[in-house]
């Protein structure tokens, strides 16, 4: 069986891919795919993952999250999704890196599923968003005091997805960047759930009234029913061109008050978050999905 794991990051999905694809799950079973509700595994997990690190991972493991997931004999892909698999969000950076507890986490996942082919599934965020969207759900009261003394600009999401790739080369790890997600939900929707791009999926288009005028919707709504031939790769092309000319500005711009943080700072860490992910995409074994 194939095992995928989509462990966030936090800040990105809010749990809509998971949500998305259960609302195809009769589609996505027929095909193999069984998506199951997250609350039936998260606690289940985390409470196996406790137990391991006093008394050693259990032989039953396995078992007890396919039985409670109601995984059968006909699944050949199980999608597993918490963006709490690599810790809470105060455990998001440290040590100068982002999730130090990844590879301990996924060690586990690996230990779990043995005889199973583990994928992971990765949304990168800039740090410039990502960091003060963090705060809130934790207990520190600036970005500042969840650093503990780190340098927003010395952190690189190419170091994780480094250091997983060399101590888990047989795991396949696909990453996109959480600020494309509306050009490319579809694709990560698909690669999920591991089937062909022309399978029908629900919430397809879920981000776009997110950042898309209401009259922009409609008529991007009515430009695909007009043609319904549309490969994916025409119907990205047309949702960019939509985005284009109808996004919702007052929806996309992110209001940022960090102390400390002027423009200039904001642009630096960008930049530098591009040109992380472009080293990411020179990664061996690694699959960036991009517009």
């Amino acid at each position: 069986m194939k095992v995928v794991i989509h462990a966030g990051a936090h800040m990105t999905d809010e749990d809509r891919l998971v949500s998305c694809l259960r609302d195809s799950c009769a589609t996505l079973a027929r095909l193999g795919t069984h998506v199951p509700n997250p609350e039936n595994y998260r606690r289940l997990i985390r409470d196996i993952f406790q137990t391991a690190q006093v008394a050693g991972l259990s032989d039953t493991a396995r078992a007890s999250i396919l039985d409670a997931t109601r995984t059968d004999g006909a699944t050949r892909r199980l999608v597993l999704s918490n963006q709490g698999f690599f810790g809470t969000p105060k455990m998001t950076v440290g040590s100068g890196r982002f999730y130090a507890a990844a590879d301990a986490r996924l060690a586990q996942l690996r230990q779990v599923f043995a005889p199973d082919e583990i994928s992971l599934f990765l949304a990168l965020r800039n740090p410039a968003t990502f960091l003060p969207a963090l705060v809130p759900d934790t207990p520190f009261a600036g970005v500042a005091d969840l650093l503990r003394g780190d340098d927003p600009v010395a952190l690189r999401w190419s170091e994780l997805v480094a250091r997983l790739r060399a101590n888990f080369p047989d795991v396949a790890l696909t990453v996109w960047c959480n600020e494309d997600t509306p050009l490319i939900w579809s694709q990560i929707l698909h690669a999920m759930a591991g089937v062909d791009p022309e399978v029908p999926l629900e919430g397809e288009f879920a981000l776009l009234p997110e950042i898309m005028t209401r009259q922009g919707l409609d008529r991007f709504h009515a430009f695909l029913e007009s043609r319904p031939a549309l490969t994916e790769a025409e119907k990205r092309r047309v949702v960019a061109a939509f985005l284009d000319k109808f996004a919702d500005e007052a929806a996309i711009e992110e209001e940022l008050d960090v102390p400390g943080w002027d423009a200039a700072f904001v642009d630096r860490l960008t930049a530098l978050y591009d040109a992380d992910v472009a080293a990411i995409a020179g990664i061996e074994g690694v699959t960036l999905i991009a517009p």
